[in-house]
């Protein structure tokens, strides 16, 4: 399994990923899941990957150095980027379909796109298997790959476009601790990487291993204020949540169900 999460922001863009693959639980392996294509001054094309490890492989390599290679540095666009990863992925699904189908295996493969071109701003795109793509939005500025569900709520509480890079980056390591604390088939090392805006060059990036000392500080902080803070709730007060009409209306839909 895969968690990969982006944020687009004022500021820049900030892309975490984790590395684990599993074929079964006892055949599980690191991946590194992000891809960084960058020109100084230029474009800065960074691609995080969720699904089948091979065909993903596959798409990179296209993009790397196959027929489409080209176009990953002369597009002027992030849309166009999608684009052309889009067709990368309907020519290996062209090729591979049918092979896959004979061994019970099913096409599956996405792609978070985000960078910045010279010449326009920052942008986010998710590319589904089929190659259509979607682009965050005001009301929606993030997305994830894979196992999702753990870390979106940190996410939504905390993201907005005014963010700063440094609230972003603690944002989203706080919401893969709860995907890593929830679900044992995602795992370190992580893959972090912090664009500004404007920059054109990757200068903040970072792989966290088991022990990263910033990561283990802020994950064990986190438990505890979260400890703390469920602690300082009051108990609930059955006089103001609890009315004789709630309770009315409960038994007699219980009575109601008897009867059936």
């Amino acid at each position: 399994m895969t968690y990969c999460v982006s944020a687009v922001l004022d500021q820049g863009l900030v892309f975490l990923s984790d590395s684990r693959t599993n074929a079964g639980m006892d055949q599980i392996s690191t991946y590194r899941k992000m891809t960084v294509f960058e020109r100084a001054g230029d474009r800065v094309v960074v691609l995080l990957t969720s699904g089948n490890l091979s065909i993903s492989q596959n798409v990179i390599e296209i993009l790397s150095h196959g027929p489409l290679s080209d176009r990953m540095w002369s597009a002027s666009s992030m849309a166009d980027i999608s684009v052309v990863v889009g067709e990368a992925l309907r020519q290996l699904h062209q090729r591979d379909q049918m092979a896959l189908n004979g061994f019970g295996l099913e096409f599956n493969c996405s792609f978070l796109v985000g960078g910045q071109i010279r010449g326009e701003r920052c942008r986010l795109f998710n590319v589904y298997t089929a190659g259509n793509f979607i682009e965050t939005s005001p009301e929606s500025h993030y997305f994830q790959l894979g196992e999702s569900k753990y870390g979106k709520p940190v996410l939504d509480r905390v993201l907005k476009p005014e963010t700063s890079l440094d609230d972003a980056t603690k944002c989203l390591l706080i919401s893969m601790d709860s995907t890593l604390k929830s679900n044992l088939s995602v795992g370190l090392p992580l893959d972090l990487l912090v664009y500004e805006t404007d920059a054109l060059a990757v200068s903040r990036v970072a792989k966290i291993n088991e022990g990263n000392a910033y990561f283990e500080g802020i994950r064990s902080r986190w438990g505890k204020l979260l400890q703390d803070a469920f602690h300082d709730l009051p108990d609930p007060d059955w006089q103001s949540i609890a009315s004789d009409k709630s309770k009315s209306v409960f038994f007699a839909s219980m009575f109601h169900q008897e009867q059936q």
